[in-house]
């Protein structure tokens, strides 16, 4: 069953495309983790926030992910990091179109 990685924290930049331009080669190292499906990346320059939701094939996938890049992001400095998992009710998801194409309903 598919498991959802909520990530936030705060961060005083970059935002927009320099954020896009900056961390393109971390987004392109995100897909090579074990069991990733996709990520959104969530930003919020007025309040100096940033995270994403991430979907993860399992939850051991999701728990894997956010050890190591909690300690990642902790070694660029960052130390406020709110994060959840959570299961993911696809038929209920599947009515309001969530991204769930490849997960069964």
């Amino acid at each position: 069953m598919a498991h959802l990685l909520q990530m936030d924290f705060k961060m005083k930049g970059p935002f927009g495309d320099e954020m896009a331009k900056e961390f393109s080669d971390l987004a392109k190292s995100i897909n090579e983790e074990d069991g990733f499906i996709w990520k959104i990346w969530t930003e919020n320059p007025e309040k100096n926030e940033a995270g994403g939701i991430y979907l993860f094939e399992t939850k051991e996938a999701a728990e894997n992910y956010l050890e190591m890049h909690s300690k990642r992001i902790t070694s660029f400095g960052i130390t406020d990091i709110n994060a959840k998992i959570f299961n993911i009710n696809a038929p209920l998801t599947h009515i309001t179109k969530g991204p769930l194409k490849t997960l069964q309903g």
